[in-house]
């Protein structure tokens, strides 16, 4: 690996940190090494928003080489929504361009007295004043630092207005939309009164075997050009899969309580390619250009809505006009806030204004009518100036529930708020909810894909039923476990490549020998450090869990009357991940096992018999 660049915002020092080999080798990169990298920092009295805390950004041993959809990067740290483990996955250029400007990753601690970007071009770093960019939105801001730095090739990752006012699901952004978005780090990066980091390099990518390593790059490409997923995304964007969700049972709508819509094919990828579409944005070196680019009445280029926004600010809300949803999920780009979070509070909101918990005095005099989009614009201007009621909702929707006594109402897992997978519509996502390392996340083990069909042999799965129990445990385990590798990567979601050619290209860009079950325990290895961090943060049996609402089954709809077998599946999950039952840590054996010798020590104990 290239060095680590270390910033500490406090003194304007800058050094450089060189990963240990031992943790190359056991942890490849991205969010896996963040782990091991972050262990000793992240500790139970860190306060997320102190200068102490850490923001890391880091790249994997494939980003920003043109591989299989691998532009990408990720930010790690604690939480200020959760109080756990916290990590987000971006795509675009910023995280290629950082490794061409001879750094695989940025570690950030301290905060700056006043406002301040980075500037980083080949190796050097500057510190520039960045008062004049406060209040900006992330578009603006991005074009702003390109221009005065001179330099409109530049990538730059930014915060918004949530970020600067700690909005506990501020993100980080940059390119067309692409963002940083879950956890919460676009508020640490506030805190530290960091508003861009600007990157521009011009060095090549270090590869152990560049020959081999292009054959197989291209063999990849050329892989994912004729696969099925992959050309849907292409095609339709991710919100193509919207009308089949909606047939599987597996999209919620009027905020997780309903499980028909009539309106969900007129905000589907379907529609949009059919109305709005105008063009297409592609990652660093993607050929899948899952991005949209759309225009509405007024001809001004727009980024499309993904799945996520498109539900979140479509059936969830029962809205059904694709302009609108567009321009909500534009609003949330442009605030720095994450659309998922922001859609589900909003939708929370919805629901206590028609139970009768919230009033229009509570509301500033607006009224929340399901369908209509207009409150929904108002509480995101509210959310990201921490405004009356948005004051509340941006501290998520746990707290925003809890403050008015009705916290199960809340849609949420340890205080991430849920993305629009319905559990109900595909049993496996129970788990991959509940057991995420960084709360609700549907990216840790998206098994509503596996659900629907694609249980991959060569990683020892089979299929069953989307209602099926406990029978899809060890999928769901050796699944979570892939897709930490695919965060070690750091390697798209949508690169559905050959097992043998991905397991190649890594040897060949690192200079190993190892097989896909070596990688598959690095997976396993990163899975349970962080569980064993979050342990350490207070994390036990009792927060795996599910919110009321998936408990309860629809009345209508493709999973009507179904709900999933969950704690029959948690607890056989706790026997095949080697979890204590009564503490929810990983067992002394297992991460011995696993070559995690000090954090067994450190989590039960240096005398601790074997569990």
């Amino acid at each position: 690996m290239q060095p680590i660049l270390t910033v500490d915002l406090t003194t304007s020092e800058t050094g450089q940190y060189i990963v240990p080999d031992g943790w190359e080798r056991s942890f490849l990169g991205g969010a896996s090494l963040a782990a091991r990298l972050l262990y000793e920092s992240i500790t139970p009295d860190l306060d997320p928003f102190s200068p102490e805390a850490p923001l890391l950004f880091l790249n994997g041993p494939l980003s920003g080489t043109a591989g299989p959809a691998v532009g990408r990067f990720v930010v790690c740290g604690k939480s200020p929504a959760t109080g756990l483990w916290a990590e987000s996955n971006c795509g675009g250029f910023w995280g290629p361009e950082l490794r061409f400007a001879g750094y695989d990753g940025l570690w950030i601690t301290g905060a700056s007295q006043k406002s301040v970007y980075l500037w980083i071009n080949d190796r050097q770093v500057d510190f520039r004043r960045a008062g004049r960019l406060q209040g900006m939105d992330t578009y603006r801001t991005q074009e702003a630092v390109r221009q005065e730095v001179d330099a409109p090739r530049a990538r730059v990752a930014v915060i918004g207005p949530a970020g600067e006012k700690r909005v506990s699901f501020a993100g980080i952004f940059c390119d067309h939309g692409r963002t940083a978005g879950r956890t919460g780090l676009g508020a640490v990066m506030g805190s530290k009164n960091l508003k861009a980091v600007a990157v521009r390099g011009t060095n090549k990518i270090p590869l152990s075997d560049r020959e081999t390593f292009a054959a197989l790059r291209r063999t990849a490409n050329r892989e994912l050009l004729s696969d099925t997923v992959a050309g849907v995304a292409r095609a339709l964007g991710t919100a193509g899969v919207a009308e089949y969700a909606d047939y599987m049972g597996g999209m919620p709508k009027k905020y997780y309580s309903q499980g028909s819509f009539e309106g969900v094919s007129n905000v589907s990828g379907a529609a949009m390619s059919e109305t709005i579409l105008t063009g297409v944005k592609a990652c660093h070196g993607c050929v899948i250009a899952c991005g949209r680019v759309v225009e509405l009445e007024d001809g001004q280029p727009r980024k499309g809505p993904e799945y996520e926004t498109i539900v979140g600010f479509g059936p969830n809300l029962l809205i059904d006009d694709l302009a609108e949803v567009t321009l909500l999920g534009e609003m949330c780009d442009r605030y720095g806030l994450d659309a998922i979070s922001s859609s589900n509070i909003i939708g929370l909101a919805y629901k206590l204004f028609e139970d009768g918990i919230l009033t229009e005095k509570d509301t500033d005099g607006v009224k929340l009518s399901w369908g209509q989009p207009q409150p929904a614009r108002r509480l995101l201007e509210m959310m990201a100036a921490r405004e009356g009621l948005g004051d509340l909702m941006a501290e998520g929707s746990l707290r925003f529930a809890q403050h008015f006594g009705v916290g199960e109402e809340a849609v949420q897992v340890n205080g991430l708020e849920t993305a629009y997978h319905d559990p109900r519509g595909t049993s496996g996502m129970a788990l991959s909810y509940a057991t995420s390392p960084r709360g609700a996340c549907h990216n840790k083990s998206d098994y509503f894909l596996v659900d629907w069909g694609q249980a991959d042999a060569d990683l020892g799965m089979e299929f069953y039923d989307k209602h099926a129990g406990i029978e899809k445990v060890g999928n769901i385990v050796r699944h979570q476990n892939f897709r930490s590798l695919c965060d070690a990567l750091v390697l798209c979601l949508f690169s559905n490549v050959s097992f043998d050619v991905l397991v190649n290209m890594i040897n060949a860009a690192m200079g190993l020998q190892n097989s896909l079950e070596d990688y598959l325990r690095v997976g396993e290895r990163a899975w349970n450090l962080k569980r064993a961090i979050n342990n350490r943060l207070g994390l036990s049996r009792e927060n795996d869990r599910l919110p009321k609402a998936f408990l309860k089954p629809f009345q209508d709809g493709n999973a009507a009357g179904y709900v999933p077998p969950f704690q029959e599946m948690l607890s056989v999950y706790y026997e095949a991940r080697a979890w204590d039952p009564v503490t929810g840590r990983p067992t002394r054996k297992k991460l011995i096992e696993l070559g995690l010798e000090e954090i067994a020590d450190d989590l039960w104990g240096v005398e601790e018999n074997s569990i």
